[in-house]
């Protein structure tokens, strides 16, 4: 393209010679013949009305099939001025003051990206879809949004906690764009609605019941309890019954007893549905009672199942208030193909549109300079700019300008031409911009030396070696949402890199990746950058049409035969050791290149999908089309079974491909509700690392929990954006009535959050909670609830806890009248606290419960409830009847309860009187004392002491505040404080009737069941993996890197046989065995030090 385009910039414009242009001109006259069929007739009705006339003024215009939308209106606006229609009108106003609609189906679309080219527009295919000779357009003037829609959006912002409708720090229309676009897949989704069902939303499973729960049930036949009003009515139905069988079986029984029952006489069973007593769950629909997940857990649990017999919910509650949108066109932001797009034996005046793929220069950028209102203080500084491209993770060009002296203003006014064609970017790819300082002059090399990560790296060069710092950075997408090369001049304002010690220093890795710019322009870095300018948009093709394109086809068939070769016997073995590595091994160069050679063979295996994803040069043109053309072809992906764990790594930070990604998001679309949520965590953060904020996996996110999109936009500055975008498209297809409870929880948590920091403020000493704190907070919860803030509190129960950030532990009352339970809900409310490392192991937690439950093993975790609801603040579950094992050991014998090895088995046999239940609890607390075992030990949950593991009645172990994982333990004066691999201890053992070195069937049984256990999580490797890299962009101070995660690796023995992995688990019980002396005394010493926070706990 060098050649052949013009180009608008601060050099001298390049001139195209002229016998080029005699043969462009003469190759243009030979293909002119086929121009016509690019031609559409359209009908454009105009926005003004006939002279003398009520109807519409219309025009007919023959539109060119490579003109953009922009230039169509253009178009028009200039036969309406040539036609002298309303001239008042076309000549006071311009195009933009209209928009386009057209009719599909009965929708009106609107033609949105003023950008895109007009064939491949939806329309258009809409209209040969039908044969249609003239298409037909309508202009609308631009609509303005009505009061109502705009106190609506003010209601929304304040749910969203930030306003998505600001643009005043963005440098296009992405966030506008992005907002339209999920518009259409929210309308889709409520056309399809159910309104009873979703009013109901029964919680239901396809998964096969498990058959120890089969076990549970006799002859097939299950019992329900069905409450109406203060009666109730016990009946006998099949599990394979629904919920309205359960009905007609009901009623059929209760026929002759109605008005003793409460039922009037003139109802029926379809006026009625069930719905789960003290719970706002429904049974409701075709599914069978046991894939209903509240049936399972009662039959879990052993308990009665109890109903409520109530009046459906009324669906208009749940109405969705009406955007005054138009839906945009369903191939807005859609490129053509290169051959519709290329300058290539086109007239000048035939171009209005260029592929990226005719420019063949290299890739360049001018830095113009810094500018920063305050110098930061260090005396004799230099600084220099970085610029690099990278695509994901994987740098494909990277260069850097002189060094010069640290001023408030630093010009540079350079090119610097990278090692990359402009041909070759891919999409996604962004140019990050660092500004890096050091103490002394440097001299750098044409190539940068500094990777991407290093804050603080040497730099070679001939004057010596001097410590440079990394001060300000910044990304900006070189292909914008549209596929829109960027072109011209950008200020972008920096980000400044945190000090170490900063809390957001921890998740800098994340913040790296954002294309946002800092909103905080008064104070913030600004690089001044130029882009080359041409005179049309440059454009990224969405694919080539092979055929078409001779060259490109015969590259394809010398490529498509050396990546089918077969592959030798002697590298098949090669082949298969690289596939089946976790995901935190390295490839190296050579299993690259024997990937890449092999990738037909690679298409066959999905588990090798990642690994040759990552073995593609994204920075070549080539190989991206190529890897594209076989994820295309490949059938093994989508015909595959689902893995979790395989889908979610190709939604991480090393792969920005949207197809790429957009394939995980297919396979991950097949989990259920209750699978979602389970790794809504990692999807959350999965959304960091999309190039843009419209993207495959929004709009199956968007659809989820409100507060962990709130969490993220609170915590998150650089992604508020994008989250903000997300929580707004879900809120839109929220009913009234749900926007109404999210409003009470988010007044909830802001008027517990004052509570909190006024307590702070007025009691600052950590362990100052006396009668007069309580007293003072009790009154401030009363005058909430007298003002209707909050309602329902059990003040008398409520108090302080005896902790720096002073935490409150609240009891309310359970507001639903059909609630068997009188026990108060409790929770701790936090503020000052970050729970997501606690929200993170809770949900590995439950997903490795989940993983048990394949292998028929149930060891009774307790992963409470716990979530983030904004930067620092959340809640906790409180588990009734439950204690920490140290107020069990102090309440008998003060401080050295921690040396007698019977206080617990007393503890549970005073709370299970009848022998049948004690030897329940004796199992139960084997089998949950196992679980945390193995599931410490392989997350290495550290600080572990008897303040934080506790039991409950019915003898469920479990432990709270995971403040130390992944091996990251705590350590007094250079030694680690973690003698154990796990709390095995001696009053443990001798709750499983075991002292000394004897082993009791309990304890043989305890063995078994933790051996079954951890071999099972090692089946599961990579998806624990997985899901722990995900989360290293998040902030979280002791995963941070892949070397934190290296310790999953070692505790789950990977590389090693099962019977070595079983040996070494049985190892790691006899450590415990013979080091819980050891524990015991750390224990006793934690009651003698008298930890207040553990204080106050064995106070309540």
């Amino acid at each position: 393209m060098d050649g052949q385009q013009t180009q608008v910039s601060d050099e001298e414009p390049k001139v195209l010679r002229e016998e080029p242009r005699r043969r462009r001109r003469k190759k243009a006259i030979t293909s002119s013949s086929g121009s016509s069929m690019d031609q559409t007739s359209v009908e454009f009705i105009l926005p003004t009305v006939v002279r003398g006339g009520s109807s519409p003024d219309s025009l007919l215009l023959e539109v060119a099939g490579n003109w953009t939308v922009e230039q169509v209106k253009a178009q028009v606006w200039l036969k309406a001025v040539t036609l002298n229609l309303c001239p008042d009108f076309y000549q006071r106003f311009s195009p933009d003051h209209c928009i386009l609609l057209y009719q599909k189906k009965g929708n009106v679309c609107e033609i949105y990206d003023k950008h895109q080219v007009f064939q491949t527009l939806d329309c258009i295919r809409y209209w040969k879809a039908l044969k249609k000779e003239v298409g037909r357009i309508q202009l609308l003037p631009l609509p303005q949004p009505s009061d109502e829609s705009l106190q609506y959006q003010r209601y929304l912002n304040y749910l969203i906690a930030y306003d998505v409708t600001d643009v005043s720090n963005v440098h296009d229309d992405e966030l506008e764009f992005t907002r339209r676009k999920l518009l259409t897949p929210r309308r889709i989704e409520l056309s399809d609605r159910d309104p009873k069902l979703y009013s109901m939303d029964p919680w239901v499973t396809r998964k096969v019941l498990p058959e120890r729960l089969l076990n549970k049930v006799s002859n097939g036949n299950i019992l329900l309890v069905i409450h109406i009003g203060t009666a109730s009515q016990t009946i006998k139905v099949s599990i394979s019954d629904t919920p309205a069988q359960v009905l007609l079986s009901f009623f059929a029984k209760t026929a002759s007893k109605k008005a003793l029952l409460g039922i009037p006489e003139d109802t029926c069973e379809a006026d009625f549905v069930l719905r789960v007593c003290g719970r706002e769950e429904y049974l409701y629909g075709d599914t069978p009672l046991q894939d209903f997940n509240w049936v399972r857990q009662c039959l879990k649990n052993g308990e009665e199942i109890h109903l409520a017999l109530e009046d459906a919910p009324d669906p208009d509650l749940d109405l969705v208030q009406k955007e005054n949108w138009a839906q945009v066109d369903d191939c807005t932001g859609v490129a053509g193909t290169h051959e519709q797009l290329t300058i290539d034996e086109k007239d000048h005046e035939r171009v209005f549109t260029i592929s990226m793929w005719d420019c063949n220069r290299k890739f360049r950028v001018k830095v113009l300079g810094i500018d920063i209102p305050t110098l930061p203080k260090a005396p004799e500084l230099i600084v220099f700019i970085e610029a690099s491209i990278f695509h994901g993770q994987q740098l494909l060009a990277q260069e850097r300008t002189s060094s010069k002296n640290f001023n408030e203003e630093v010009l540079w006014n350079c090119w610097l031409e990278f090692n990359i064609k402009i041909r070759d970017l891919p999409k996604g790819a962004r140019l990050n911009l660092q500004v890096i300082c050091g103490k002394r002059p440097l001299t750098p090399t044409s190539k940068g030396t500094l990777s991407y990560q290093d804050t603080a790296a040497s730099t070679g060069s001939h004057e010596g070696k001097t410590k440079s710092r990394l001060l300000y950075y910044v990304n900006l997408l070189l292909i914008d949402h549209r596929s829109l090369l960027r072109q011209g001049e950008f200020i972008l304002h920096m980000w400044k890199m945190p000090e170490k010690s900063e809390e957001s220093s921890s998740s800098i890795n994340a913040d790296k990746l954002t294309s946002a710019t800092n909103p905080d322009k008064a104070s913030a870095m600004a690089i001044a950058i130029l882009l080359d300018k041409y005179c049309y948009p440059v454009v990224l093709p969405k694919s080539r049409d092979v055929c078409r394109d001779g060259d490109g086809g015969g590259e394809e068939a010398a490529e498509g035969e050396r990546g089918q070769r077969e592959m030798p016997n002697h590298l098949k073995k090669q082949f298969a050791a690289i596939v089946n590595t976790d995901p935190l091994h390295p490839l190296s160069p050579e299993d690259k290149e024997l990937l890449w050679h092999f990738r037909t063979e690679c298409m066959r295996d999905p588990r090798a999908y990642p690994k040759l994803l990552a073995s593609v040069r994204w920075g070549k043109q080539e190989d991206v089309l190529a890897t594209h053309r076989l994820l295309e072809r490949s059938s093994a992906w989508d015909s595959s079974g689902l893995d979790v764990g395989l889908a979610m790594q190709m939604l991480d930070c090393h792969y920005s491909d949207a197809q790429v990604r957009s394939m995980a998001v297919r396979k991950l679309e097949t989990l259920e509700d209750d699978d979602v949520l389970r790794y809504l965590l990692q999807l959350v953060q999965a959304v960091k690392f999309e190039p843009y904020h419209d993207s495959a996996l929004s709009k199956r996110i968007g659809h989820f929990l409100f507060w962990f999109l709130r969490s993220e936009i609170a915590q998150s500055m650089h992604y508020q954006q994008r989250y903000a975008v997300l929580l707004e498209a879900f809120l839109r297809g929220c009913g009234e009535e749900m926007l109404q409870d999210f409003r009470k929880q988010v007044e909830m948590t802001e008027a517990l959050q004052k509570v909190t920091r006024e307590m702070k403020a007025m009691y600052a000493d950590k362990y100052d909670i006396t009668a007069q704190v309580v007293f003072q907070l009790r009154q401030k919860l009363e005058t909430l609830q007298s003002a209707g803030s909050l309602k329902s509190f059990r003040i008398e129960q409520c108090k302080v806890m005896a902790s720096k950030k002073k935490p409150l532990w609240l009891q309310f009352k359970r507001a639903d009248p059909t609630t068997l339970s009188k026990d108060p809900i409790g929770i701790i409310f936090k503020d000052g606290d970050d729970l997501r490392q606690d929200m993170l192991i809770l949900q590995i937690l439950l997903i490795m419960e989940s993983i048990w439950e394949t292998e028929s093993l149930d060891l009774c975790l307790l992963p409470y409830g716990c979530i983030s609801t904004g930067n620092r603040i959340g809640m906790i579950e409180i588990v009734k009847d439950a204690t920490t094992i140290a107020n069990i050991q102090q309440s008998v014998v003060g401080s050295t309860g921690a040396f007698k090895d019977e206080i617990l088995y007393q503890w549970l046999r005073d709370k299970c009187v009848c022998e049948d239940k004690f030897q329940q609890a004796v199992e139960k607390f084997l089998y949950s004392c196992g679980g945390y075992c193995v599931a410490t030990y392989v997350l290495g949950i550290g600080d572990r002491h008897n303040d934080n593991i506790m039991i409950t009645e019915s003898g469920n172990l479990f432990h709270i505040d995971f403040g130390h994982i992944l091996g990251n333990y705590k350590s007094f004066m250079g030694f680690s404080k973690e003698w154990v691999p796990f709390v095995l201890t001696p009053d443990f053992l001798y709750v499983m009737g075991t002292s000394g070195k004897k082993s009791s069937p309990h304890f043989l049984k305890f063995q078994d069941v933790c051996v079954k256990a951890y071999l099972a999580l090692r089946h599961h490797t990579n998806l624990l993996i997985i899901l722990f890299s995900m989360m290293l962009m998040t902030g979280m101070p002791q995963l941070t890197s892949k070397e934190d995660i290296e310790y999953i690796r070692e505790a789950l023995t990977v590389g090693r046989s099962e019977e070595e992995a079983q040996r070494h688990l049985l190892d790691q019980i006899e450590i415990c065995r013979e080091k819980g002396w050891m524990v015991q005394i750390n224990w006793f010493v934690h009651l003698v030090l008298g930890i207040k926070q553990g204080v106050e706990k064995r106070s309540t």
